[in-house]
């Protein structure tokens, strides 16, 4: 029973595929002692110590200022939005985009009980000044994705704000964490009105 608990507890990790769960499962038990504490102390440590940006809701250290929002050598004008810290990683890899981001948390999506109140839209809206003058939408090409985007546009339409997405060269129902960077550099180059 002891090692069906754990495989309980690691079922809860999102993105961790039921056929890894015995792999990871293995790995803990195969820590030595000491191993394992460091490796507790060092996620208690996280869990403690980091904390999402009231902006931009990107995960960063306690008391320090968000990387993002406070690089003045980003582009204070584009905002990039972003179902999760998953795809922002993706886009920062391609080295081609250098604007502000917005983390969603999540898409719509009903069946998994997801509501457009549960994600930081209002948040997205509220940051909207006179130096923002475009939205990427970067949200995975899937049905949820797109209608998070189609709903957010609605609420952008009485802003004088450009609205691109992605440029379609991303396999629709994809995720962006598993796409290329050069594909994802391309589709970010080749974006178009949403």
């Amino acid at each position: 029973p002891t090692v069906k608990k754990l495989m309980r507890q690691l079922q809860q990790v999102p993105f961790l595929a039921s056929k890894n769960l015995y792999r990871v499962s293995s790995y803990f038990l195969s820590l030595d002692a000491e191993r394992l504490e460091q490796f507790c102390q060092v996620l208690k440590h996280a869990h403690a110590n980091i904390v999402l940006c009231q902006t931009c809701f990107v995960w960063q250290e306690k008391n320090s200022a968000c990387v993002f929002c406070s690089d003045q050598q980003r582009d204070q004008s584009i905002i990039c939005v972003v179902e999760s810290w998953h795809e922002l990683l993706v886009i920062e890899r391609t080295q081609t985009f250098r604007g502000l981001y917005h983390v969603l948390g999540g898409v719509i999506s009903p069946l998994e009980g997801v509501m457009a109140k549960d994600l930081k839209i209002a948040e997205l809206i509220a940051r909207l000044d006179d130096r923002v003058h475009e939205i990427i939408f970067s949200m995975n090409q899937t049905p949820e994705g797109e209608a998070t985007a189609a709903l957010i546009a609605q609420k952008l339409a009485q802003h004088e704000i450009k609205i691109t997405c992605l440029a379609k060269g991303i396999p629709i129902g994809s995720n962006l964490e598993f796409v290329d960077r050069l594909t994802v550099g391309k589709a970010l180059a080749d974006r178009k009105p949403f």
